[in-house]
């Protein structure tokens, strides 16, 4: 028997990349998957699969509801849909910063805040928010997409200390760069991807980009019944590119 038996997990932007290891992972533990994506149609055959806009209040509402409708219950949420962003401070216009805190934080509590009144009737009750390295560590040319992955590590803190009493646990993962087709169309767009992958590869420690399975078991872990005293934290699937500073290759 897994140990997510019985338990409904809803993740958002589940069709692909990080999201569909993690459905894929928490499948494997028992769990049945609620996907919510602007793509339901591309979602594993083994999921329930929902069209869902996070940026739009009535579009997340509704989907919840259909969720809750289809299973009669939802104990676990994975807040993992988000895009990216990249050039300086002064590289995007009000609109953009606008659009991608949208997304990638207050996507986050609309998600929370539909759900919310079912995850207070579960008995193993978890949130899972998916940050990044780029909330810790300084990385060139992310200014706003580290301002909304920054706030998405803090807004897991606030999020667990609101919730504890009511038996909601809430953590994230903070990933380094994964080898996902977000990053594989950003290299696309460059003039030597080869070069550009060897970089991304060589500024991470182990010296490869990080696999969406490796960050799925991290959040497996941090959703589990079994991880019942593990709240407010976050577990870094980098690497170590957040904390350590190992001597060069010889």
């Amino acid at each position: 028997m897994g140990s997510m038996d019985g338990l409904v997990a809803v993740v958002t932007g589940g069709a692909q990349g990080i999201g569909a290891a993690i459905g894929r992972r928490l499948h494997e533990e028992g769990a049945t998957i609620a996907v919510l994506d602007l793509n339901p149609d591309i979602a594993d055959a083994a999921f329930s699969a929902y069209r869902a806009d996070i940026s739009d209040r009535a579009s997340v509402t509704e989907a919840i509801e259909q969720v809750a409708a289809d299973h009669g219950r939802i104990d676990i949420l994975i807040n993992n849909a988000g895009i990216g962003a990249q050039g300086d401070i002064a590289a995007n216009d009000d609109d953009e910063w606008a659009r991608v805190l949208s997304i990638n934080v207050t996507g986050i509590a609309r998600v929370t805040s539909a759900a919310l009144p079912w995850l207070r009737r579960s008995p193993s009750a978890a949130i899972c928010n998916t940050s990044s390295i780029a909330a810790t560590t300084g990385l060139p040319q992310r200014a706003l997409y580290t301002a909304t992955k920054g706030a998405v590590l803090s807004l897991t803190r606030a999020m667990a200390a609101d919730h504890l009493h009511e038996g909601i646990r809430v953590n994230a993962v903070n990933p380094g760069t994964a080898d996902t087709p977000w990053i594989g169309r950003l290299l696309e767009k460059e003039t030597d991807p080869e070069a550009e992958r060897a970089a991304l590869q060589a500024r991470q420690p182990h010296g490869r980009l990080v696999s969406p399975d490796e960050v799925a078991d991290a959040v497996a872990y941090l959703v589990s019944p079994r991880s019942g005293s593990t709240t407010g934290t976050f577990i870094e699937v980098d690497g170590g590119m957040a904390q350590l500073r190992p001597r060069p290759r010889s």
